[in-house]
């Protein structure tokens, strides 16, 4: 005999059938947490539980202070290993849009072991943060050297390309890029950014490119919600052909 389903997955199942057959539309907001725990005639905290299931789902968003809202579906994005800079890949038609924060720090914490630089150490931080609409996509920092930092950039910016052409001119060629690709759940400040549930597991990939002398030009720390993103690595074998003398 099969066990009886939980209340709270009862109640996840009749509201994502209702978002399922258009009944609650993409966009929607969601009747308040009091009103649906009145209508399954259950408690609040049940009912929270309930909608933390299709939050971890991703079918549903909770926006502080706004209310529950019925996610738009959201395209998938790739992340491509080993490209010149740090970027996530998506369908030509889709309406990604990103914007860059540019901050002036110093070396603290793991920057000082994966840029391989002293403590205080001048560094420059690109935040960058992706949307699909109003739905926030996927969050990346970026860091580099101070000394490979263009000059000319604003502290707000919506041109995430214009900013990678402008790190690549300042940056020598790379001889090594290494990235380290785990999966693993939210912090409580990329999950209250990314608006996911902290249940959702995250995509994080830590990458670090040093030139020919050795020395770390750029580091990246990317979170790529796990809903909505995959990593794609091509390995290209190389073969040693002998031709025999005749």
């Amino acid at each position: 005999m099969q066990p009886m389903p939980s209340r709270r997955h009862v109640i996840a199942d009749d509201i994502r059938n209702q978002i399922s057959t258009g009944r609650i539309k993409a966009g929607a907001c969601l009747p308040s947490e009091a009103q649906l725990a009145s209508r399954y005639a259950v408690s609040t905290a049940t009912l929270r539980s309930a909608l933390s299931v299709l939050q971890g789902e991703g079918i549903v968003e909770k926006i502080h202070g706004k209310g529950n809202f019925v996610r738009y579906p959201l395209r998938r994005i790739t992340y491509v290993g080993g490209g010149c800079t740090p970027r996530t890949e998506s369908s030509p038609e889709s309406a990604i849009r990103v914007s860059v924060r540019t901050t002036n720090l110093q070396a603290h914490g793991q920057l000082i072991g994966l840029l391989r630089v002293s403590a205080s150490s001048p560094l420059t931080e690109f935040l960058c943060l992706s949307h699909e609409g109003k739905s926030p996509h996927s969050l990346a920092r970026i860091y580099v050297p101070r000394d490979l930092s263009p000059t000319d950039v604003p502290a707000e910016s919506h041109c995430c390309k214009g900013v990678e052409a402008k790190l690549a001119e300042l940056r020598p060629p790379l001889a090594e890029v290494r990235e380290r690709v785990s999966a693993r759940p939210p912090t409580p400040e990329e999950s209250a950014t990314l608006r996911i549930s902290s249940a959702l597991p995250v995509l994080a990939i830590t990458r670090v490119a040093a030139d020919c002398t050795g020395r770390v030009v750029e580091a990246a720390l990317l979170v790529l919600p796990g809903d909505r993103a995959d990593a794609l690595f091509t390995t290209h074998h190389m073969t040693d052909e002998r031709t025999s003398g005749g």
